[in-house]
């Protein structure tokens, strides 16, 4: 990169996104050390006495979500194509522009309420980020709101690296908070911008099937959500961006001989153009570092009114709703989800519950096997624990799960997807068994029975307000139906 980091401006924009410019004034927990074999995120916790080093070996760059003043927002969206993933880096100004009208009512969205986020472009897409300061009463109000299970309390109790810290119960609670109303706003930008679009815009990163060029959607990625906060990263502004280089194997012929470095950038100051083009070269990029900002721009005010918004919506009430059960204790799964029925399940359904990993692990896996039992009477707070019953059990995880917690993600993704269909934002316009194979989630052959009747029964439960009523096990189709 030709002495990129010996720029003093890109060194200061750096440690102002890490929240100080020396180590003792840095208020992030840790930084990461990505390089072109390993992503920052897939890196160790390294202390933030480690930065010096980062810029000697030229490393990508991120830093904890976790702070020690702030609680930090972050909303993550991007261009994604199963089929192409190299069609990002071939062509960029598609990619990027068929993402502008997710962006646009991201920003309109967050500005009504008084959020101007600082707002990041890197390889495949847009970070918008803000906090909410810890002494401020919207803080206090996403603590009291939040919900932590006594596995995640568990987790969060026990001292994590790379300094031996833990999680104080308040902050563990105002993540869990922060994570209904991003669910919130992804709602809120997917009913704005979804019709404006021309391949689908999903909350995280599910199948779709094939486009204009292949399987391709735009994320609002909320994944980081569903994970506790101590494991959770973003890529500093100004650092590289090494995806490209790092996962040169997948990318096809056209571009693994010679992948594109890039750079994470802040949009400030740059139309789309100049953005797509000047974040492939270091000179422009330290230039830029000279005449912007990275500073997290506190937005505590602004997020009280959005989070005012979030207890006047459907979605509120919902999680209500899906909070007015509880799972089944561990010790109570051999008499409970271990004898859940499955002859009532599709194929596919039944097919990823019996091979849970990795279909289990896999947003669209989740997916599926929610909307099924969903279909069949199930309250989706036992969907959760239908699917944390299989993360504890042996299916040859490995490490899979160090560092995570199986139930908070099996919650999380539960209450995401049924949230989505019972609040209306989905109405099941890729649950049919055609879509199903489109997407390739399954070997082919798998998915051989009709997903109609499941759909059908999904709808017909939340127009008569029978979602988790009886009858269970069997599908609810009024007699017009039958």
């Amino acid at each position: 990169m030709g002495g990129y980091f010996s720029s003093a401006a890109v060194r200061a924009r750096i440690r102002d996104f890490l929240g100080g410019q020396t180590p003792e004034a840095i208020t992030c927990h840790y930084i990461t050390a990505g390089d072109p074999g390993m992503a920052h995120h897939e890196s160790p916790p390294l202390p933030v006495e480690r930065l010096e080093h980062c810029f000697a070996s030229e490393n990508e760059i991120g830093r904890s979500c976790w702070d020690r003043e702030y609680l930090l927002a972050d909303l993550d969206i991007e261009y994604v194509n199963y089929d192409f993933p190299a069609e990002v880096y071939l062509d960029p100004g598609r990619s990027f522009g068929l993402q502008q009208p997710v962006t646009e009512a991201a920003t309109r969205i967050l500005g009504a309420r008084g959020i101007a986020p600082l707002h990041l472009v890197s390889g495949r897409g847009h970070h918008l980020l803000w906090t909410i300061h810890r002494r401020s009463p919207t803080f206090a109000r996403l603590a009291a709101l939040g919900r932590v299970s006594p596995a995640l309390e568990r987790h969060y109790a026990q001292p994590a690296p790379p300094a031996g810290e833990d999680v104080h119960p308040e902050l563990g609670r105002a993540y869990a908070g922060l994570a209904y109303l991003m669910e919130y706003l992804g709602h809120e930008i997917k009913r704005a911008a979804a019709w404006r679009c021309r391949i689908p815009v999903e909350l995280t990163a599910v199948l779709v099937g094939p486009i204009e060029r292949g399987r391709e959607m735009i994320s609002i990625d909320l994944s980081e959500y569903g994970d506790p906060l101590t494991v959770r990263t973003v890529r500093v502004p100004f650092s590289p961006y090494l995806k490209a280089v790092q996962q040169r194997g997948i990318l096809g012929a056209e571009i693994s001989a010679d992948p594109p470095v890039l750079f994470c950038v802040p949009h400030e100051g740059l139309d789309p153009a100049e953005v797509l083009e000047w974040m492939r070269k270091p000179d422009r990029v330290a230039a830029h570092a000279e005449r912007c900002t990275t500073r997290l721009p506190d937005c505590s005010e602004g997020t009280a009114g959005l989070l005012d918004a979030y207890f006047d919506s459907p979605l509120h009430r919902f999680h209500q709703w899906y909070y007015s059960q509880e799972p089944h204790p561990p010790e109570k799964w051999p008499e409970t989800y271990d004898r859940t029925p499955l002859d009532p399940l599709p194929s596919c359904a039944r097919h990823i519950l019996q091979n849970p990993n990795d279909l289990l692990l896999q947003p669209s896996g989740i997916e599926r096997v929610v909307r099924v039992m969903l279909a069949l009477g199930h309250h989706p707070r036992h969907i959760a624990g239908l699917i944390h019953s299989k993360y504890a059990r042996d299916f040859g995880w490995g490490a899979q799960w160090h560092g995570y917690e199986p139930s908070t993600r099996a919650d999380f993704y539960t209450r995401l997807f049924s949230g989505l269909f019972i609040t209306g934002v989905d109405d099941l316009v890729g649950f049919n068994s055609q879509s199903a194979r489109e997407q390739k989630l399954l070997p082919e052959g798998v998915c051989r029975d009709n997903l109609e009747p499941y759909r059908q029964s999904l709808l017909e439960r939340r127009r008569y307000e029978r979602l988790a009523h009886r009858p269970f096990n069997r599908l609810f189709l009024p007699a017009e139906h039958l």
